[in-house]
């Protein structure tokens, strides 16, 4: 749903009215449960590391979780590091080749998103916006059959 600005083609910059609302998500493969958070402000390693942090709490007893994510800076930031060494035996990142975002699962979930909640209309605020997408993000929130079919492995 948004392009960090250290990834945007500098000839491509938006209008300065053009405005975005930003999530982090993570879908559970194995029953399409979403986790997503909206951090304040912009992403960075801090809300990032919020985001991992809550991520790891949903993890299931006795399982480790691996994280599929792109190359962001803040994904990889060294204000983190030291926690995901850490937590490395039960939480993991692996890091997706750069610009492959079509291998990214999460990439499908915005995807959808857009196109149920927002494609055709006209949204006077952000807050409209956000309005918009929660009860679709609250549905997914719990294990689902149609984010597990979109982010499925083949």
């Amino acid at each position: 749903m948004w392009v960090p600005p250290e990834v945007a083609d500098p000839v491509c910059r938006h209008a300065p009215t053009r405005k975005s609302i930003s999530f982090f998500g993570a879908v559970r493969l194995s029953d399409g449960k979403l986790v997503m958070s909206r951090p304040n402000g912009m992403f960075d390693a801090g809300t990032c590391w919020d985001f991992y942090r809550k991520l790891a709490r949903h993890r299931r007893p006795g399982r480790k979780m691996v994280g599929i994510i792109d190359n962001a800076r803040y994904h990889h930031a060294k204000l983190h590091a030291a926690w995901r060494r850490k937590v490395a035996g039960r939480f993991c990142l692996h890091f997706l080749p750069p610009y492959s975002p079509e291998l990214n699962p999460i990439e499908r979930v915005w995807k959808l998103t857009r196109r149920r909640c927002l494609h055709n209309r006209y949204f006077a605020t952000l807050e409209e916006v956000s309005t918009a997408v929660a009860p679709v993000f609250k549905t997914w929130s719990r294990p689902n059959a149609t984010l597990r079919r979109l982010c499925g492995i083949l």
